[in-house]
């Protein structure tokens, strides 16, 4: 019969009562993280939206995935918790009902190979959390089935609320309200799935992906300040990154003269320079000359001449 319905609360009256029922649970020490909705727009970055995206992308959810969007909209979930592979959150309905959502974590050979696809394609974790991906890492973290985003057989969910139905209204709040957390926390996402978001950038420096391909002719070529660290050499702010080798070879000023027309000016400079010593002898051939018979004769004579 009609008179055996519950009358009728309205919303802000339900978020009265909740946040009566918040405010004793501060009180005994436990921290409260609401979702706040500015306009009608739940989640607004890549990761965010690609979270929301995923959840209606599966038939199973649609019937039940519009109350949630207006349950969180309106700022009934109270609270939301994420830790690796659990969701709590507080949704005020009728009551305060408790969600929790258990989410399993990623397996390591699909991790690792989501690693392997993205290899090389993600330079830093400011890129990666802002969502500035190429098109194909977007592509490789947001698939449906080997993602990152759970699917609906990795999500189990429990409500305090008498709905039957496998995804009630307060629980698919919770789930939108994971995707605008999202927004604030991206690194949330791994921590949900309990991964570590730094293996998707190791990938990033590896010496096969900077020299394999056109980059091979690059990869040689070294960096001012590798310059001079290795060759000991210190450029000049601005100046062109060249090998020292390359500068021996292209400066007039210290090229060597290997023609034969420079070969014939430097023999002629030198045939018409006068000499600046005058020629003496090396010492081995006066050595020769004294032991010669005729020079001992020689010698003797002038001995006499002297005693005389």
């Amino acid at each position: 019969m009609w008179w055996s319905y519950r009358p009728y609360v309205s919303v802000a009256q339900k978020r009265a009562n909740a946040l009566r029922e918040v405010q004793k649970l501060k009180k005994k020490g436990r921290v409260i993280s609401p979702v706040e909705i500015d306009g009608r727009t739940i989640a607004s970055t890549f990761w965010g939206k690609a979270w929301c995206d995923h959840l209606e992308s599966f038939s199973d959810y649609e019937n039940r995935l519009p109350r949630g969007r207006s349950y969180v909209r309106n700022g009934s979930v109270v609270d939301l918790q994420i830790q690796p592979g659990k969701v709590t959150a507080l949704v005020a309905g009728s009551e305060l009902y408790t969600v929790e959502i258990d989410i399993q974590p990623l397996a390591k050979a699909p991790w690792k190979s989501l690693c392997a696809r993205c290899a090389g394609q993600v330079s830093s974790v400011i890129e990666l959390l802002q969502g500035k991906l190429s098109a194909s890492v977007m592509q490789v973290v947001t698939c449906r089935d080997r993602g990152l985003f759970p699917t609906p057989v990795q999500i189990k969910k429990r409500c305090s609320c008498p709905d039957w139905a496998d995804m009630c209204k307060h629980v698919a709040a919770a789930l939108y309200g994971v995707g605008a957390r999202l927004d604030e926390q991206p690194e949330l996402l791994f921590t949900l799935r309990n991964v570590d978001h730094l293996e998707l950038i190791a990938g990033a420096g590896d010496v096969k992906a900077i020299t394999r391909g056109d980059a091979g002719s690059r990869a040689k070529t070294l960096a001012d300040d590798q310059l001079a660290d290795v060759f000991g050499i210190d450029l000049a702010p601005g100046a062109p990154s060249q090998s020292p080798r390359a500068r021996r070879t292209t400066d007039p000023s210290t090229r060597p003269t290997t023609s034969k027309t420079s070969r014939r000016a430097a023999k002629s400079m030198s045939a018409d320079k006068p000499a600046a010593t005058t020629f003496r002898p090396p010492a081995a051939s006066l050595k020769a000359s004294r032991k010669s018979p005729r020079a001992a004769r020689k010698r003797r004579t002038a001995r006499r001449a002297r005693s005389d």
